[in-house]
């Protein structure tokens, strides 16, 4: 009985069953097409030597990192007077390149902990508003070199880099607590906390650049995995930068990688994906998602690269900051143009 089911009887049931798998490969390659075709070609060529500007990038986001993973160490609320340490750099820093810089306080486990926010009010569209964040805390028992204290230099450098710049919209770059377990995807989380807030007052949030393990690269075969069925797609050498989103953020995806591609000479590969992918959704940018806002990850993959991953090996010495440095130059471009500089 259950072998006559499966196999088509006469010519119109294997015409249907053909039919049907025709469809299903046609759906299944459209499906990959979308989450996956990128506007523009990866860099592929070999990379030229640091110019002068990428070596005070390179230099500052050494210094950076040293003082967050290396002199500070271990960020979290269990080492909780190194967590303040990490929050003041962040703030000192920030106000040395002109900024206001705001805090916003709240409680976890009898302990006050703070999102760290600075912005350039934007003219003549200062309500549509483009956020560039990164978390500060690191995981229990790791010093957090590449996670993330290489998305937190980047941030900073960032925000040196643009503190002159004049935009039509505001650009605000956000230093987030608690991203790291027990906390992630909680109500603690701490860019859970401040996209609620912003949904709350209707901000209008047009785009949101999460940079989270940004330091780790290699030029080896074989030094990239991917969640299945993903190695089919994309490169096994890990010498890229990922742009990742969610598929309603694919219009984002699309427009900071199409930027990025035009005006960094570094690989990069991209993707909007189901959010429910394994590691598609494991940063800042979900928290934006939850709240209904287009929000993408700027990443070297972390634990599909990176062998040092939430370790207390996760030391500073580990990161390329010649790569970050080319990196941190393309996203330069890439805020600089989606907030629409006059």
């Amino acid at each position: 009985m259950k072998q006559a089911f499966l196999i088509p009887r006469g010519g119109r049931a294997w015409f249907a069953f053909f039919l049907r798998w025709i469809l299903i490969v046609i759906f299944t390659g459209w499906a990959v097409m979308f989450c996956t075709k990128m506007p523009g070609r990866s860099f592929s060529e070999p990379l030229k030597p640091l110019s002068a500007d990428e070596q005070i990038i390179h230099d500052n986001l050494k210094k950076h990192v040293t003082m967050l993973a290396g002199i500070i160490g271990e960020r979290n609320i269990w080492h909780y007077e190194k967590l303040e340490a990490a929050a003041d750099y962040i703030h000192n820093t920030l106000e040395t390149y002109g900024y206001d810089v705001s805090a916003q306080e709240f409680t976890v486990r009898e302990s006050v902990v703070r999102n760290i926010a600075a912005e350039r009010a934007g003219d003549p569209l200062p309500n549509e508003i483009i956020i560039v964040g990164a978390h500060y805390d690191s995981v229990l028992g790791s010093p957090g070199a590449n996670d993330n204290g290489s998305g937190v230099a980047a941030l900073l450098e960032l925000a040196r880099l643009l503190a002159a710049k004049n935009f039509p919209r505001t650009v605000r770059f956000v230093a987030f607590v608690n991203e790291e377990p027990p906390f992630f995807q909680t109500k603690n989380m701490g860019s859970l906390v401040y996209a609620a807030r912003c949904r709350m007052q209707d901000e209008n949030i047009t785009a949101m650049f999460s940079l989270e393990t940004i330091g780790s690269y290699s030029d080896e075969r074989h030094s990239q995995r991917y969640p299945f069925p993903f190695s089919l797609f994309y490169p096994d050498t890990g010498n890229f930068i990922g742009f990742v989103g969610n598929v309603s953020s694919r219009a984002l995806v699309h427009r900071a990688i199409e930027i990025f591609r035009r005006q960094a000479a570094f690989p990069s590969e991209g993707g909007a994906l189901p959010g429910w992918i394994p590691g598609i959704n494991w940063s800042d940018h979900w928290s934006f998602w939850k709240q209904g806002y287009q929000a993408l990850m700027i990443t070297d993959t972390a634990l599909y690269r990176y062998r040092y991953y939430h370790t207390t090996n996760d030391t500073p010495d580990k990161l390329d900051y010649g790569r970050m440095a080319r990196v941190t130059t393309g996203l330069k471009h890439v805020v600089t143009e989606i907030a629409g500089q006059n």
